[in-house]
């Protein structure tokens, strides 16, 4: 037979493992969520002409994009365009 007591520490566990996955929702899924979100709209709104910085800290413009590459121009060389994946990009700024 079960006894009060024994249900109430039952109930403890419960609430409290219920309390930590609220918590680790809100503490790291809720904010990785976003972050995603985020980058997935800036990769989205790139387009050619757009000065971008990428993941190893080079700045460059844009010059061709498909899919998932873009074609980048890095400095006043011409000569210097580099085919890169998309998702090595961390910032867009368009030109005004």
């Amino acid at each position: 037979m079960v006894t009060a007591g024994a249900m109430g520490g039952v109930g403890f566990w419960v609430v409290y493992a219920a309390f930590l996955i609220g918590l680790m929702y809100f503490i790291a899924i809720r904010p990785q969520n976003k972050e995603k979100k985020r980058m997935a709209e800036l990769l989205a709104s790139i387009a050619v002409g757009d000065t971008i910085l990428t993941s190893s800290g080079f700045y460059g413009v844009v010059i061709d994009m498909t899919d998932d590459t873009v074609i980048v121009e890095f400095g006043n060389n011409k000569n210097c365009r580099i085919p890169m994946q998309k998702t090595a990009i961390v910032q867009v700024e368009k030109p005004e």
